[in-house]
Protein backbone atom coordinates (compact mmCIF):
# COMPACT_ATOMS: atom_id res chain seq x y z
CA UNK A 1 0.00 0.00 0.00
CA UNK A 2 0.86 3.42 -0.73
CA UNK A 3 0.91 6.46 2.01
CA UNK A 4 -1.82 8.15 2.18
CA UNK A 5 -3.18 11.54 4.17
CA UNK A 6 -4.46 11.30 7.62
CA UNK A 7 -7.76 11.84 7.80
CA UNK A 8 -10.04 13.88 9.83
CA UNK A 9 -14.01 14.03 9.91
CA UNK A 10 -16.98 14.40 12.09
CA UNK A 11 -17.84 11.88 14.84
CA UNK A 12 -20.73 10.49 14.36
CA UNK A 13 -22.74 7.77 16.77
CA UNK A 14 -23.02 4.43 15.01
CA UNK A 15 -26.37 2.35 16.12
CA UNK A 16 -25.79 -1.07 16.91
CA UNK A 17 -25.11 -3.83 14.57
CA UNK A 18 -22.32 -5.22 12.12
CA UNK A 19 -20.71 -3.18 9.73
CA UNK A 20 -19.14 -4.76 6.27
CA UNK A 21 -16.61 -2.18 4.92
CA UNK A 22 -14.28 -2.46 1.79
CA UNK A 23 -11.01 -2.37 1.84
CA UNK A 24 -8.20 -1.24 -0.52
CA UNK A 25 -7.07 -4.15 -2.93
CA UNK A 26 -3.61 -2.49 -3.39
CA UNK A 27 -3.88 1.51 -3.02
CA UNK A 28 -4.47 2.93 0.25
CA UNK A 29 -6.00 5.64 -0.79
CA UNK A 30 -8.78 3.53 -2.30
CA UNK A 31 -11.29 4.06 0.37
CA UNK A 32 -14.42 5.92 0.95
CA UNK A 33 -14.79 8.19 3.89
CA UNK A 34 -17.55 6.40 4.77
CA UNK A 35 -15.43 3.25 5.68
CA UNK A 36 -12.91 5.79 7.23
CA UNK A 37 -15.94 7.15 9.75
CA UNK A 38 -16.86 3.66 10.74
CA UNK A 39 -13.58 2.55 11.69
CA UNK A 40 -12.44 6.00 13.53
CA UNK A 41 -16.06 5.56 15.36
CA UNK A 42 -17.13 1.65 15.92
CA UNK A 43 -17.48 0.06 18.97
CA UNK A 44 -15.40 -2.86 17.99
CA UNK A 45 -13.46 -3.79 15.11
CA UNK A 46 -12.89 -7.33 13.87
CA UNK A 47 -10.69 -7.79 10.66
CA UNK A 48 -9.56 -10.92 8.78
CA UNK A 49 -6.02 -10.07 9.14
CA UNK A 50 -5.77 -7.43 12.23
CA UNK A 51 -1.96 -5.98 10.89
CA UNK A 52 -3.39 -5.12 7.48
CA UNK A 53 -6.24 -3.48 9.02
CA UNK A 54 -3.92 -1.77 11.93
CA UNK A 55 -1.67 -0.28 9.36
CA UNK A 56 -4.42 0.65 7.41
CA UNK A 57 -5.83 3.11 10.05
CA UNK A 58 -2.58 4.35 10.82
CA UNK A 59 -1.58 5.31 7.30
CA UNK A 60 -5.27 6.92 7.29
CA UNK A 61 -4.51 8.72 10.86
CA UNK A 62 -7.31 6.57 12.95
CA UNK A 63 -6.19 5.51 16.29
CA UNK A 64 -7.38 2.01 17.04
CA UNK A 65 -7.23 2.99 21.14
CA UNK A 66 -8.84 0.61 23.78
CA UNK A 67 -10.99 -0.75 21.50
CA UNK A 68 -10.88 -4.29 20.96
CA UNK A 69 -9.76 -5.86 17.15
CA UNK A 70 -10.62 -9.45 16.95
CA UNK A 71 -8.91 -11.34 14.31
CA UNK A 72 -11.70 -13.31 12.26
CA UNK A 73 -10.56 -15.55 9.21
CA UNK A 74 -11.11 -19.14 8.04
CA UNK A 75 -9.35 -20.94 11.05
CA UNK A 76 -10.52 -19.17 14.21
CA UNK A 77 -14.22 -18.16 13.05
CA UNK A 78 -16.09 -20.88 14.65
CA UNK A 79 -14.24 -19.90 18.04
CA UNK A 80 -14.26 -15.77 17.64
CA UNK A 81 -17.89 -15.40 16.42
CA UNK A 82 -19.39 -16.17 19.92
CA UNK A 83 -17.32 -13.35 20.97
CA UNK A 84 -18.61 -11.05 17.73
CA UNK A 85 -22.01 -12.02 18.74
CA UNK A 86 -22.05 -10.77 22.48
CA UNK A 87 -20.57 -7.54 21.42
CA UNK A 88 -23.66 -7.05 19.17
CA UNK A 89 -26.34 -8.46 21.52
CA UNK A 90 -25.03 -6.21 24.21
CA UNK A 91 -25.45 -2.88 22.02
CA UNK A 92 -22.19 -2.67 20.21
CA UNK A 93 -21.49 -1.50 16.70
CA UNK A 94 -19.20 -3.69 15.13
CA UNK A 95 -17.04 -3.05 11.81
CA UNK A 96 -16.18 -6.46 9.88
CA UNK A 97 -12.79 -5.83 7.52
CA UNK A 98 -11.41 -7.86 4.78
CA UNK A 99 -7.75 -8.20 4.16
CA UNK A 100 -8.30 -6.51 1.07
CA UNK A 101 -11.39 -5.74 -1.29
CA UNK A 102 -15.41 -5.67 -0.54
CA UNK A 103 -16.47 -8.53 2.52
CA UNK A 104 -18.32 -11.34 1.34
CA UNK A 105 -16.58 -12.28 -1.76
CA UNK A 106 -14.69 -15.32 -1.24
CA UNK A 107 -14.16 -13.83 1.91
CA UNK A 108 -14.85 -15.49 5.69
CA UNK A 109 -17.27 -12.68 6.58
CA UNK A 110 -20.12 -14.77 4.94
CA UNK A 111 -20.47 -16.55 8.30
CA UNK A 112 -20.13 -14.02 10.16
CA UNK A 113 -22.92 -11.57 8.41
CA UNK A 114 -25.42 -14.79 7.88
CA UNK A 115 -25.28 -15.75 12.06
CA UNK A 116 -25.72 -12.17 12.76
CA UNK A 117 -28.67 -11.74 10.50
CA UNK A 118 -29.90 -15.31 11.16
CA UNK A 119 -30.25 -13.66 14.74
CA UNK A 120 -32.44 -10.92 13.89
CA UNK A 121 -29.51 -8.45 13.78
CA UNK A 122 -29.06 -5.30 11.87
CA UNK A 123 -25.92 -5.57 8.58
CA UNK A 124 -25.27 -2.79 7.20
CA UNK A 125 -22.14 -2.83 4.34
CA UNK A 126 -19.93 0.41 2.83
CA UNK A 127 -19.25 -1.03 -0.27
CA UNK A 128 -15.64 0.04 -1.96
CA UNK A 129 -12.90 -1.60 -3.68
CA UNK A 130 -13.98 -5.11 -5.61
CA UNK A 131 -10.58 -7.13 -7.41
CA UNK A 132 -13.44 -8.99 -9.62
CA UNK A 133 -15.36 -5.56 -10.65
CA UNK A 134 -12.26 -3.46 -11.25
CA UNK A 135 -10.71 -6.20 -13.30
CA UNK A 136 -13.86 -6.34 -15.28
CA UNK A 137 -13.13 -2.39 -16.09
CA UNK A 138 -9.68 -3.44 -17.43
CA UNK A 139 -9.99 -6.81 -19.37
CA UNK A 140 -11.64 -5.52 -22.40
CA UNK A 141 -14.60 -8.13 -22.62
CA UNK A 142 -18.03 -7.61 -21.72
CA UNK A 143 -19.93 -6.86 -18.73
CA UNK A 144 -23.12 -6.50 -19.28
CA UNK A 145 -22.84 -10.26 -17.62
CA UNK A 146 -20.56 -12.09 -15.99
CA UNK A 147 -20.42 -14.99 -13.58
CA UNK A 148 -18.01 -14.96 -10.87
CA UNK A 149 -16.87 -18.24 -10.10
CA UNK A 150 -14.51 -17.87 -7.07
CA UNK A 151 -11.32 -19.91 -7.02
CA UNK A 152 -11.01 -22.47 -9.73
CA UNK A 153 -10.07 -26.14 -8.30
CA UNK A 154 -6.66 -27.03 -7.37
CA UNK A 155 -6.21 -30.20 -8.88
CA UNK A 156 -6.47 -30.35 -13.01
CA UNK A 157 -9.32 -33.36 -12.93
CA UNK A 158 -11.68 -30.73 -10.94
CA UNK A 159 -11.01 -28.03 -12.31
CA UNK A 160 -11.35 -29.49 -15.97
CA UNK A 161 -15.05 -30.06 -14.42
CA UNK A 162 -15.98 -26.81 -13.40
CA UNK A 163 -14.88 -25.23 -17.07
CA UNK A 164 -16.57 -27.60 -18.74
CA UNK A 165 -19.62 -27.23 -16.58
CA UNK A 166 -19.23 -23.53 -17.34
CA UNK A 167 -18.21 -23.31 -20.79
CA UNK A 168 -21.53 -22.33 -22.42
CA UNK A 169 -22.81 -19.73 -20.17
CA UNK A 170 -23.32 -16.85 -21.69
CA UNK A 171 -21.26 -14.19 -19.42
CA UNK A 172 -17.94 -13.00 -19.63
CA UNK A 173 -16.26 -15.97 -16.37
CA UNK A 174 -14.21 -14.52 -13.33
CA UNK A 175 -11.66 -16.18 -11.38
CA UNK A 176 -9.51 -15.93 -8.73
CA UNK A 177 -6.11 -17.33 -9.09
CA UNK A 178 -2.91 -18.22 -7.31
CA UNK A 179 0.11 -17.16 -9.20
CA UNK A 180 1.59 -20.77 -8.95
CA UNK A 181 -1.57 -22.71 -10.86
CA UNK A 182 -2.22 -19.95 -13.20
CA UNK A 183 -0.46 -21.35 -15.96
CA UNK A 184 -2.03 -25.07 -15.17
CA UNK A 185 -5.26 -23.31 -15.00
CA UNK A 186 -4.99 -21.53 -18.44
CA UNK A 187 -3.37 -24.91 -20.11
CA UNK A 188 -6.52 -26.89 -18.89
CA UNK A 189 -9.00 -24.01 -20.21
CA UNK A 190 -7.62 -24.57 -23.61
CA UNK A 191 -7.72 -28.18 -23.44
CA UNK A 192 -11.69 -27.56 -22.26
CA UNK A 193 -13.07 -24.04 -24.12
CA UNK A 194 -10.82 -23.75 -26.82
CA UNK A 195 -7.85 -21.88 -27.72
CA UNK A 196 -9.38 -19.25 -29.23
CA UNK A 197 -11.81 -18.05 -26.77
CA UNK A 198 -10.92 -14.11 -25.83
CA UNK A 199 -9.62 -14.16 -21.83
CA UNK A 200 -7.83 -11.69 -19.92
CA UNK A 201 -5.35 -12.10 -17.08
CA UNK A 202 -5.15 -8.79 -14.27
CA UNK A 203 -2.50 -8.91 -11.75
CA UNK A 204 -1.70 -6.56 -8.98
CA UNK A 205 -3.84 -3.80 -9.46
CA UNK A 206 -4.33 -0.22 -8.37
CA UNK A 207 -0.11 -1.53 -6.87
CA UNK A 208 2.92 -0.31 -9.00
CA UNK A 209 3.33 -3.34 -10.70
CA UNK A 210 -0.61 -3.67 -12.35
CA UNK A 211 -0.71 -5.49 -15.89
CA UNK A 212 -3.57 -6.26 -17.87
CA UNK A 213 -2.78 -8.66 -20.29
CA UNK A 214 -5.36 -9.73 -22.95
CA UNK A 215 -4.95 -11.95 -25.59
CA UNK A 216 -6.59 -15.41 -26.48
CA UNK A 217 -6.66 -18.32 -24.43
CA UNK A 218 -3.80 -19.98 -26.32
CA UNK A 219 -1.72 -16.86 -25.95
CA UNK A 220 -2.31 -16.44 -22.45
CA UNK A 221 -1.23 -19.96 -21.90
CA UNK A 222 2.02 -19.47 -24.00
CA UNK A 223 3.29 -16.52 -22.16
CA UNK A 224 2.39 -17.91 -18.83
CA UNK A 225 4.25 -20.78 -19.13
CA UNK A 226 7.74 -19.47 -19.42
CA UNK A 227 6.73 -16.70 -17.47
CA UNK A 228 6.62 -16.52 -13.17
CA UNK A 229 4.42 -14.01 -11.59
CA UNK A 230 3.65 -12.66 -8.99
CA UNK A 231 0.66 -11.02 -6.48
CA UNK A 232 -3.53 -11.53 -6.88
CA UNK A 233 -4.60 -12.39 -9.92
CA UNK A 234 -8.21 -12.33 -11.57
CA UNK A 235 -8.37 -14.46 -14.71
CA UNK A 236 -11.62 -13.05 -17.35
CA UNK A 237 -12.61 -15.12 -19.64
CA UNK A 238 -14.73 -14.53 -22.90
CA UNK A 239 -18.58 -16.24 -23.48
CA UNK A 240 -19.17 -19.31 -24.81
CA UNK A 241 -20.74 -20.32 -27.74
CA UNK A 242 -24.31 -20.86 -27.35
CA UNK A 243 -25.61 -24.41 -28.12
CA UNK A 244 -28.07 -24.72 -30.64
CA UNK A 245 -31.50 -25.38 -29.24
CA UNK A 246 -33.45 -27.96 -31.81
CA UNK A 247 -37.21 -26.75 -32.55
CA UNK A 248 -38.54 -30.11 -30.84
CA UNK A 249 -37.08 -29.37 -27.71
CA UNK A 250 -38.43 -25.49 -27.66
CA UNK A 251 -42.20 -27.49 -29.12
CA UNK A 252 -41.83 -29.52 -26.05
CA UNK A 253 -41.33 -27.15 -23.54
CA UNK A 254 -44.29 -24.85 -25.17
CA UNK A 255 -46.87 -27.99 -25.23
CA UNK A 256 -45.97 -28.09 -21.88
CA UNK A 257 -46.03 -24.66 -20.52
CA UNK A 258 -49.52 -23.69 -22.76
CA UNK A 259 -51.28 -26.60 -20.48
CA UNK A 260 -50.97 -24.40 -17.89
CA UNK A 261 -49.94 -20.90 -19.39
CA UNK A 262 -51.71 -17.59 -21.61
CA UNK A 263 -49.55 -18.08 -25.00
CA UNK A 264 -47.84 -15.27 -24.14
CA UNK A 265 -46.82 -16.45 -20.06
CA UNK A 266 -45.14 -19.82 -22.07
CA UNK A 267 -43.09 -17.91 -24.78
CA UNK A 268 -41.91 -15.95 -21.98
CA UNK A 269 -41.11 -18.76 -20.09
CA UNK A 270 -39.55 -21.04 -22.84
CA UNK A 271 -37.71 -18.10 -24.44
CA UNK A 272 -35.72 -16.87 -21.12
CA UNK A 273 -34.91 -20.75 -20.24
CA UNK A 274 -33.23 -20.98 -23.54
CA UNK A 275 -32.03 -17.16 -24.12
CA UNK A 276 -33.20 -17.10 -27.36
CA UNK A 277 -35.49 -14.21 -29.26
CA UNK A 278 -38.91 -13.81 -27.65
CA UNK A 279 -40.81 -13.07 -31.26
CA UNK A 280 -40.27 -16.48 -32.96
CA UNK A 281 -41.36 -18.47 -29.75
CA UNK A 282 -44.54 -16.32 -29.06
CA UNK A 283 -45.62 -16.83 -33.08
CA UNK A 284 -44.62 -20.59 -32.69
CA UNK A 285 -47.04 -20.62 -29.24
CA UNK A 286 -49.49 -18.92 -30.61
CA UNK A 287 -49.65 -21.38 -33.61
CA UNK A 288 -49.99 -24.39 -31.33
CA UNK A 289 -52.35 -22.66 -29.77
CA UNK A 290 -54.50 -22.47 -32.58
CA UNK A 291 -54.21 -25.63 -34.00
CA UNK A 292 -55.41 -27.27 -30.48
CA UNK A 293 -58.41 -24.91 -30.84
CA UNK A 294 -59.08 -26.30 -34.30
CA UNK A 295 -58.65 -29.58 -33.31
CA UNK A 296 -61.07 -29.03 -30.46
CA UNK A 297 -63.62 -27.76 -33.00
CA UNK A 298 -62.88 -30.52 -35.18
CA UNK A 299 -63.78 -33.29 -32.40
CA UNK A 300 -67.16 -31.84 -31.91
Amino acid sequence: MIDGENYVGMRQNLTAGLYLVATPIGNARDITLRTLDILRDADVLAAEDTRSLRRLMEIHGIALGDRPLIPYHDHNGARARPRIMAELQSGKSVVYASEAGTPMISDPGFDLARAVQDEGLPVTSAPGASAVVTALTLAGLPTDRFLFAGFLPNASGARKRVLKELSEVQATLAFYESPKRLAASLRDAVTVLGGDRPASVCRELTKKFEESRRGTLADLADHYANNNVKGEIVLLIGKGDKAEVSEDLIDQDLRLALQTMSVRDAADLVSGKFDIKRRPVYQRAMQMAQDDAQEGEDEE
